[in-house]
């Protein structure tokens, strides 16, 4: 299996993708693993990410000397986006450091899948940012997945909102042709769930089309599009499956400004392959955006004027960049809250799991941390694993991505009910007794 192993002390000093031995963990450190994906058919859109995790964590230690005191520690273990790979990179992983990974952060939904009931077993929080399992919404049945910022059950409820304004209003769906090209993985289908549940309520007609890993056939599906002449082709992909749609889309003469893509279908390199052929493309956003924000000066400040950067200055503050950013944030927030109760010292996974589900984050402490800007208010709390679940829509003009709508948030009134049904499920499945969360301290 490639692997990619570092600390964050010498992550810049070597090109992505050369490899490292990690050092032996001092007893200080806190060891945080990174899965991710430099090769392979997704590596467009897995290494900017990664490169913003690194970055981030870096600042980290160069600024601060790591969390009060506490150095990160990190690895970093190439998984091209495989379910099997990462899994074997957590079990390689999730040991190491002198307290074991404080969290793991997939970046796959599949791997996520896969990992759910071991990272329970083991006592190791599981970070999805965007993306994972919607019902993990519940940390009563999953105390171990956060699923932060937004699922996928929201996205598709802001992406119908977005459409509904567009059209007029909610009642103008009922009639209407909404399809979903989705990823054939247990990422694409994820949204499926709640697109029916949507479509049932407001009366539109919902169309779920495969495609089949990596995404670069699409010829049938879109010509299947043209035939069925769907009001709006919602985008569930991936890689080059995203940039593949943009021009199946364009060979059929089929409108861009009628195609929403998740927040994982709307960044620089899903347009810019299809030319001039994107312009008018639309995608949710994960709130942020692209752009530079005072978190931005920071690491270019203490991270790469020492050259130890992960990427090309130039690519600092694009959106997958962003996005590992906010996630790696988010986790170091969470070690910090977890320290105020168990000590200024390595913590176990079980120690920041309490952090993450603890986590506040108010306006003033985003300004503070340099996201004003990028990020509303976060709380996370035993019963709402999620914390947030705000949403706009961006739209690629040709050379960049504009913001064209308020600020929408998920209909919880419509969300809640799936995810307790869906989590009752499974807690009945696997013989899980939820957690009482009024006794949740």
């Amino acid at each position: 299996m490639a692997s990619i192993a570092r600390s964050v002390l010498i992550l810049a000093t070597a090109l992505a993708g050369a490899a490292f031995s990690a050092p032996a963990a001092a007893q200080n450190e806190q060891f945080i693993p990174i899965l991710s994906y430099r090769t392979g058919p997704y590596a467009v859109n897995g290494a900017p990410y990664a490169n913003g995790v690194a970055d981030y964590y870096n600042l980290i230690n160069e600024r601060d000397g790591g969390i009060n005191g506490v150095k990160l520690l990190v690895e970093e273990c190439e998984t091209a986006y495989a379910t099997d790979k990462g899994v074997e990179c957590y079990e390689r992983l999730k040991s190491k450091g002198p307290t074991g990974a404080a969290f793991i952060n997939p970046l796959s939904t599949g791997i996520t899948f896969a990992l759910t009931e071991k990272t329970t077993t083991d006592k190791i929080p599981i970070i999805t940012m965007g993306y994972g399992r919607a019902d993990s919404k519940n940390g009563a049945v999953f105390p171990y997945n956060f699923p932060l910022l937004g699922t996928y059950w929201s996205a598709a409820d802001i992406a119908i909102q977005h459409a509904a304004k567009e059209l007029g209003g909610f009642d103008k769906l009922k009639g209407k042709k909404i399809s979903l090209l989705y990823h054939d993985s247990p990422y694409g289908k994820e949204p499926i769930p709640m697109l029916q549940v949507l479509a049932q309520k407001y009366g539109f007609e919902f169309t779920p089309i495969p495609v089949t890993h990596p995404g670069v056939e699409q010829k049938s599906q879109w010509l299947a599009i043209r035939q069925n002449r769907p009001d709006y082709v919602l985008v569930w992909g991936w890689g080059v499956m995203n940039s593949t749609a943009i021009k199946e889309a364009a060979a059929v003469a089929y409108p861009r400004d009628k195609m929403i893509g998740v927040w994982w279908s709307g960044a620089e390199p899903d347009v810019t392959p299809a030319g001039d052929q994107a312009a008018g493309y639309k995608s949710l956003m994960l709130q942020h955006g692209a752009g530079k924000f005072p978190a931005h000066a920071e690491i270019e400040k203490y991270v790469y004027t020492k050259g130890k950067g992960s990427t090309e200055p130039g690519k600092i503050g694009e959106v997958l960049y962003n996005r590992g950013m906010t996630n790696a944030m988010l986790g170091v927030e969470a070690i910090r809250k977890a320290q105020e109760k168990f000590g200024k010292k390595p913590l176990t996974g079980e120690q920041v799991r309490w952090g993450l589900e603890n986590l506040i984050l108010t306006a003033d402490r985003i300004k503070e941390l340099g996201f004003e800007g990028m990020l509303k208010p976060v709380s996370i709390s035993c019963s709402d694993h999620e914390g947030a679940r705000y949403g706009r829509v961006q739209q690629w003009d040709g050379k960049g991505w504009k913001v064209i709508s308020d600020w929408y948030t998920a209909d919880e009134s419509l969300i809640e009910p799936l995810v307790a049904d869906v989590s009752a499920k499974y807690a009945a499945e696997k013989k899980i007794t939820p957690r009482d969360c009024a006794k949740e301290t």
